[in-house]
């Protein structure tokens, strides 16, 4: 039997073909030039600004036990932003697990995540769950702060607060302590970057509004216990950022303290190396701004 013959018309030559491959080189075009372009397009730079406190220069051994929770809140619902907030909680996480933390043991909360009810879940119920008395825990918060005009109680203002409704949408100062002080934990450090002055007003934080007076009560050492405390500034001022680094002048120069001592050194002597250099850049922002310490009883490291 013969096999049956083949076309005489060259594959090349065939109609059908031509047809179909014109269409595909015609839709694959723009897919082509794009690639084009961006091959050679210099690589883009990273958004917003860079600071030498962005990546800790050292490491530590991790300690299984330690837990930390960290909050930055930048823009809110529905108030001013609070400037390089999440920024600054970013930079913390990173130093925390240089510091030992491990990484599965840092609750990291940010824009939207960071709500009332977010936090008020991971101090008072996840951290007594997870605290052992081996444990060190970590309490970090960047955003805005404010007191009630009537009590002059301070609250940490969550992604969704309201400093008109602060009983009903903050998170008390003073029930962050008291939990924290309840935790069977061997050190709790709290440090945070926040204001809590403008009594009865709007929001004063990094904006650069001047502050009303109230009594300064958000580092109140009572029900403190073994818990340290840092805070950006006193209760009558503002606190700022430095816009070269993007990071709130307090949370940069603890950060940048931690890189130079290797995070070696105790809570107390990174406070007393910080504070001169944050009173002297706030003064270059024609402010002042002290950051405050509680002590707590005996030592405490970061790491």
């Amino acid at each position: 039997m013969k096999s049956a013959g083949r076309s005489k018309t060259p594959v090349a030559e065939s109609q059908p073909l031509q047809s179909f491959a014109r269409e595909r080189a015609k839709q694959a075009a723009p897919a082509v030039a794009a690639a084009a372009a961006a091959a050679a397009a210099p690589a883009a730079k990273p958004a917003g600004p860079t600071s030498d406190v962005d990546a800790p220069s050292y490491i530590s051994e991790e300690k299984a036990d330690n837990l930390a929770v960290v909050v930055g809140i930048e823009k809110y619902s529905n108030i001013p932003d609070a400037s390089y907030a999440e920024r600054d909680a970013d930079a913390m996480r990173k130093h925390l697990v240089a510091l030992g933390y491990p990484e599965r043991n840092i609750i990291f909360l940010t824009g939207e995540q960071a709500t009332r009810s977010a936090i008020q879940k991971y101090v008072e119920a996840w951290l007594p769950k997870n605290a052992k008395p081996d444990s060190q825990v970590f309490f970090y918060f960047s955003g805005h702060g404010a007191p009630d005009p009537a009590s002059k109680q301070a609250y940490l203002v969550p992604w969704d607060g309201d400093p008109k409704f602060l009983e009903n949408t903050g998170y008390p100062i003073g029930k962050l302590y008291k939990s924290l002080s309840s935790l069977k934990a061997r050190k709790v450090i709290v440090a945070l970057d926040s204001c809590f002055s403008g009594a009865g007003g709007p929001l004063r934080d990094r904006a650069g509004h001047a502050p009303a007076r109230h009594e300064d009560r958000h580092l109140d050492s009572g029900g403190l216990g073994q818990s340290r405390v840092l805070s950006a500034s006193a209760g009558d001022q503002i606190t700022g950022a430095d816009n070269a680094q993007g990071h709130g002048l307090f949370t940069y120069y603890l950060l940048r303290t931690l890189n130079r001592t290797g995070g070696k050194a105790s809570v107390k002597d990174a406070f007393t190396s910080m504070v001169p250099d944050v009173e002297d850049a706030a003064r270059r922002q024609n402010r002042e701004q002290t950051p405050q310490f509680v002590p707590g009883a005996g030592s405490a490291y970061f790491r």
